[in-house]
């Protein structure tokens, strides 16, 4: 089951990617790159410069709940890292995978770590999905006409996990799970002060992404206005959280699906998905610079000599 689990999100990504050349072609996406220029990678690497600080505050946020020290300078360097590592490796999460190990490896506690990076990212998620169908419910879209059964279905499942919650006890694995992550969601997120500074920063990440994709659909040629793509970029930022690589997959055929459903044309879709992967990596890069600091030899001062000077050679009587 593990060896599956591990191919099937690359054959998924695959799948999609192969759908969507299949059925538009190469043009769609030397289109995409084209497209690229020097103004919309800038404009997007502010985007993403906010995007990131604003997730490594929510990380920090949550990491102190949970116990496990982390200071907001070395969470936006590792969050940088991350990115960069999610967008240029194939599983997609591999740089979470990563920050949440190496900050678990410094704090000598990498379970806790390692779920301070789970909570942070379900917690975005969840303040994404809210916002995506408050979106869809009050603009038109493709969806629009299904967004109250969403709706009503979302509260029913919130509904179904409180309860879960707090069914039973005793001692059984079951109980130890719920009861270990109702004290995460307790310590780490809904905390006083905590919950606040959550929901502040999921916001402005998920409007960041956002705002990249229409950046890439400008870049790309598409002039309809923010109103009508909205919603449509929406969808698409949601379709970057099923399995893929390095971020290429579902993404490009969800935005030519729902580029194509608007009446904006499949091929203008999947160029604005390609141009805004191009302009997410290129904004990602300072994690490159990140990783490589990290692995350049460290210069180590002198020890002291229990005399406690730097200076003074060992036995030198005093003056």
């Amino acid at each position: 089951m593990r060896a599956i689990r591990r191919w099937v999100s690359p054959a998924i990504a695959v799948a999609a990617l192969a759908l969507v050349v299949w059925r538009l072609g190469t043009g769609p996406f030397l289109a995409g790159l084209k497209a690229v220029d020097a103004r919309s990678v800038l404009a997007a690497a502010a985007v993403v410069l906010v995007t990131t600080v604003c997730s490594a505050w929510r990380w920090a946020v949550v990491s102190r709940g949970l116990g496990v020290r982390l200071s907001f300078r070395a969470a936006v360097g590792a969050y940088y890292r991350a990115v960069f590592l999610n967008l240029t490796l194939p599983s997609g999460v591999a740089g979470d995978v990563h920050r949440g190990v190496s900050h678990g490896r410094e704090v000598h506690d990498v379970g806790r770590a390692l779920r301070a990076v789970v909570w942070e990212r379900a917690a975005g998620q969840v303040v994404q999905v809210v916002l995506t169908i408050a979106v869809l419910l009050a603009l038109p879209s493709p969806v629009r006409s299904s967004m109250p059964f969403v709706a009503v279905a979302l509260v029913v499942v919130a509904v179904a996990v409180v309860a879960a919650s707090r069914l039973g006890g005793g001692d059984s694995r079951w109980a130890r799970v719920r009861n270990g992550a109702a004290s995460d969601i307790r310590d780490g997120i809904l905390r006083r002060g905590a919950l606040p500074a959550i929901v502040l920063t999921s916001v402005v990440v998920a409007a960041g992404h956002a705002v990249t994709f229409l950046i890439a659909a400008r870049a790309a040629g598409v002039t309809a206005p923010i109103s009508r793509l909205l919603p449509l970029v929406l969808l698409a930022v949601l379709a970057t959280a099923l399995p893929n690589i390095g971020g290429w997959g579902p993404r490009e055929g969800v935005t030519a699906w729902v580029f194509s459903a608007a009446g904006l044309g499949a091929a203008a879709g999947a160029a604005t998905a390609v141009t805004f992967g191009v302009l997410v990596l290129a904004a990602s890069l300072p994690g490159a610079v990140v990783l490589v600091v990290e692995r350049l030899p460290r210069r180590r001062l002198p020890r002291p000599s229990r005399h406690g000077s730097f200076f003074r050679p060992e036995g030198a009587a005093d003056a």
